[in-house]
């Protein structure tokens, strides 16, 4: 392990020590430099800061996909493995040198830390515990221990969904990035993306948005561990085990501590903890973590880089040498070892594979990477053909070139179809920049590139802006992710309300406003908690002047539907329900998230009121009954008269009724009450507003609301309504007489009609009582058997083509002795009658069904509600106890 130039020195210690930093500050000291790094992403970062400090023609940039190499290039930030270590400068330094150990590319970190030197200055940058392994190799090497700029704490176990702000969830496979990153943006508005399967640029895109504080969590794979400086305050770690691509094995408490030390940045101190899914943590583990002290590696991975290219079987077994070190263990299924043997077994390709410039290429070829890291047929078929025109000294075909590059050209498709195609365009990426390789033809090229490194440059950014703008949309709410932010930053929230209700939050659309019901907008996936609290936030003035407006109204004001809700300002606030009484319902103010509880009750005291007020006010004439000076047997059919809301069959107070006298009855008429032979009712609220007020009461206490409400205004008389009660219809100041529905007043004059023309004996259907009842010929049969008359028999129309005209007459009334049964003459006279009153009903009515059943259906009469038990505080129960006396 001797070289010429001077042994190289280790600077050791956890992350955020500023090794980085203190190794580029160095290379600034030196005429020329290079710094191999583990990352794409981490080369580009200082590539950067190196630029902005020393000018763009002074510094290079080599990757496996990127090369950016001006003439006069001093100084050369890398990849470690894209390192050009046949340059001659002054300081050489690899980041990160413990990954030495690592199983895929330990054997690359092994190999520069042997034998990539500066001719003044080497420094190896990494974790303590390759300690032990660079003094066993460098007996006597200079080690330098710095320490952790800021502290890192243990936090405990917590939910996903109960992580604090700028925090990192680190996840181990793709599906738990997916699943985890969903989760975020329900519950947080939306999370960042990063693992290793994207383009850098995809990468570069989402660490901006976390940097930036577009979102405030990012999850991301155990990539992130190497040495990307971002502001995370926490991590989370998801799990204890990963697949390496071999098998599933635990993590070493080192490697944990790589990813937890991601938190914290300078002297700021950062936390650590594990999520609901990831098993407790020993307490070894985490003492480990916070002291930073870890068992040191035994060693490394060490593949032979002084290989024999005479032929393929030299090549093999040169790079199957075995090391000459205890601390070294041969690499031997590194992924270009495993595709160089891939590509022996083609019979083509081991033909073509003489002569050691032709193996020379192989080797070459067999370096190309399959980003997908699938290592498929189609990979080997595509190096096998390029081997095949590379060897024959020819370049690759253009068209074929051209054919490849240009099918990965879309973006349509999903994110993983998005992905798969960045890796096979990075794949040709890496081979455009292998000039020797490509010819210098563009004439297939589009979009104005000059060169296929351009070409193969430009689609790969175009899918991953394409990609970025895919993660985002499915894994970012940006306007909760606003929201929620401005609500944590205890900011006031800018808010504006349309005309049209639409609330706009710091100009974001949030939802609508109908009163003091906020409805959310969303979109499918949106997340409902931070746009509520946010609009809670932003609404709450506006709130509290609506409610101060509700509480200053005049009962005017308030509006009721026919479902007993009540409008203010066009909008819904309240609804009214049942009280204890017909006539007292009750208000319950809609439930809003909008409404303090101070609020709610000073809405709901002011439309209790209303309530409580609004009967009084509508149905006047009604409540007078309560307040004229009735006596005796008037005031307790006024009580049962208000009860029944104005309209009542004389049937129930028939007695109280025969026992009035002329002053009860004046009393009454005073009153607004109107004594009918068949019902007891008010004209005055027989008016469209006093019928709705009525019919809304009686529903709101009884739970039944017809869908078709009450009888349009003007309208005095209707066809009943299947499933409508009778007693809904009194309620309305209606009554149901056979299939039609009348206004009381107007049944009580066709009743009195029809009674005048029994007086005569038989009487006939006149043109009078069709014109009252608004009713056919059909329809008026049935509304007279309704009122209690017979069909007596029928008599011949003097137009021959037109029905028989049914004849009409009072019932007998009853005997006080029992009747002898009728003669035979008699039995069939009646017998007759009946028939005929059958057949009659047999006609066809002119709307496509038998008078017959048309009888039968409008017959059916609705069962009224069951009584209820009296309420001793009302008019009847006083009533009874005055009758008792």
């Amino acid at each position: 392990m001797t070289s010429m130039h001077p042994t190289p020195i280790a600077v050791l210690g956890p992350t955020n020590t500023g090794k980085t930093h203190y190794a580029m500050e160095r290379m600034y000291g030196h005429a020329s430099g290079m710094i191999g790094f583990p990352l794409r992403l981490l080369a580009r970062e200082n590539y950067d800061r190196a630029v902005a400090r020393l000018g763009a023609d002074k510094v290079a940039l080599i990757t496996g996909e990127e090369k950016i190499i001006p003439e006069k290039a001093a100084y050369f930030l890398c990849t470690v493995e894209a390192m050009p270590l046949d340059r001659r400068v002054a300081f050489m330094a690899i980041d990160e040198v413990q990954l030495a150990a690592d199983p895929e590319r330990g054997h690359v970190f092994t190999d520069r830390i042997l034998h990539a030197r500066g001719y003044q200055e080497t420094l190896l940058l990494g974790a303590e515990t390759i300690r032990r392994v660079l003094e066993s190799l460098y007996p006597g090497i200079e080690i330098i221990i710095r320490k952790r700029m800021s502290r890192l704490n243990w936090s405990g176990q917590k939910k996903v969904t109960r992580l604090p702000r700028r925090s990192a969830v680190v996840v181990f496979s793709i599906a738990e990035v997916y699943q985890l990153a969903e989760l975020i943006r329900r519950q947080r508005g939306g999370t960042a993306i990063v693992m290793g399967a994207l383009s850098p640029r995809t990468r570069n895109a989402q660490v901006e948005m976390f940097q930036s504080g577009e979102v405030d969590y990012m999850v991301a794979t155990d990539a992130i561990g190497m040495g990307l400086n971002m502001d995370i305050d926490h991590v989370a770690i998801a799990g204890s085990a990963k697949f390496d691509g071999r098998r599933t094995r635990g993590l070493s408490t080192a490697e944990l501590a790589q990813i937890a030390g991601r938190a914290g940045r300078h002297t700021k101190d950062g936390t650590f903890g594990i999520t609901d899914t990831c098993p407790m943590f020993e307490d070894e583990v985490i003492a480990a973590i916070e002291d930073h002290r870890f068992p040191f590696l035994n060693g490394v991975y060490w593949r032979n880089s002084n290989l024999d290219f005479r032929s393929p079987d030299h090549l093999l077994r040169s790079l199957e040498a075995p090391p000459d070190h205890a601390m070294l263990t041969r690499k031997g299924d590194a992924e270009d070892h495993l595709t160089l043997l891939n590509l022996l077994e083609l019979e083509d390709v081991r033909v073509m594979a003489h002569g050691q410039k032709n193996v020379e290429l192989l080797y070459e070829i067999a370096q190309v990477p399959d980003f997908q890291k699938t290592y498929t047929d189609s990979h080997m078929t595509m190096l096998a053909r390029m081997y095949s025109h590379l060897v024959r000294g020819e370049t690759l075909p253009n068209d074929w070139v051209a054919a490849q590059i240009s099918r990965l050209d879309r973006i349509d498709g999903d994110i993983d179809t998005i992905m798969t195609r960045l890796a096979h365009i990075r794949t040709w990426t890496y081979i455009t920049h292998r000039s020797a390789w490509i010819g210098s033809s563009v004439a297939a090229l589009v979009d104005g590139s000059k060169s296929w490194q351009e070409e193969a440059k430009h689609i790969e950014d175009k899918l991953s802006d394409c990609l970025h703008t895919n993660l985002t949309q499915r894994f970012v709410d940006r306007r909760a992710a606003i929201l929620s932010r401005r609500l944590k930053d205890n900011d006031q929230l800018v808010c504006a309300i349309r005309t049209d209700g639409t609330v706009l939050v710091e100009g974001e659309e949030v939802g609508h406003l109908d009163g003091f019901t906020f409805t959310p907008s969303f979109s499918e996936g949106d997340i409902e908690k931070p746009i509520i609290a946010a609009a809670r936030k932003g609404l709450a003035d506006e709130i509290r002047r609506r409610v101060q407006a509700v509480v200053a109204s005049a009962d005017a004001a308030f509006h009721l539907n026919n479902q007993g809700q009540i409008i203010w300002r066009e909008s819904i606030i309240a609804t009214l329900i049942k009280g204890h009484t017909i006539d007292q319902p009750r208000a319950e103010a809609k439930p809003s998230q909008m409404l303090e509880g101070d609020q709610l009750k000073a809405v709901a005291d002011r439309l209790t009121r209303f309530a409580a007020d609004m009967p009084r006010q509508k149905l006047e004439k009604l409540y007078g009954l309560l307040d004229e000076n009735l006596t005796g047997m008037a005031r307790g059919i006024a009580f049962q008269v208000f009860e029944a809301l104005g309209v009542l069959p004389r049937r129930q107070v028939a007695d109280l009724v025969q026992k009035l006298d002329e002053d009860g009855k004046r009393q009454l008429a005073k009153a607004g009450v109107r004594i009918g032979v068949d019902m007891l009712f008010m004209p005055d609220l027989l008016k469209p507003a006093q019928i709705e007020i009525s019919a809304l009461l009686f529903s709101l206490y009884h739970g039944e609301f017809p869908e078709s409400g009450p009888p349009p205004a003007g309208r005095v008389a209707i066809d009943h309504i299947e499933g409508v009660s009778d007693s809904y219809w009194q309620a309305t100041g209606y009554r149901r007489i056979g299939g039609r529905v009348m206004r009381v007043d107007m049944a009580e004059r066709l009743a009195a009609v029809i009674r005048t023309e029994s007086r005569k004996g038989i009487f006939r259907i006149t043109e009078e009582m069709l014109s009252l009842a608004g009713a056919t010929r059909d329809q008026m049969q049935i509304m007279i058997e309704d009122l209690g008359f017979i069909v007596s028999g029928e008599e011949a129309s003097a137009d021959p083509e037109k029905p028989a005209i049914i004849l009409f007459e009072r019932p007998a009334k009853p005997r006080r002795n029992p009747a002898k049964p009728a003669s035979g003459d008699a039995a069939k006279a009646n017998a007759k009658n009946v028939g005929a009153h059958k057949k009659g009903n047999g006609r066809d009515n002119g709307k496509g069904r038998s008078d017959k059943a048309a009888a039968s259906k409008s017959n059916t009469k609705p069962k009224s509600p069951a009584p209820k038990p009296l309420d001793p505080n009302s008019p009847f129960a006083i009533l009874a106890k005055l009758k008792s006396k």
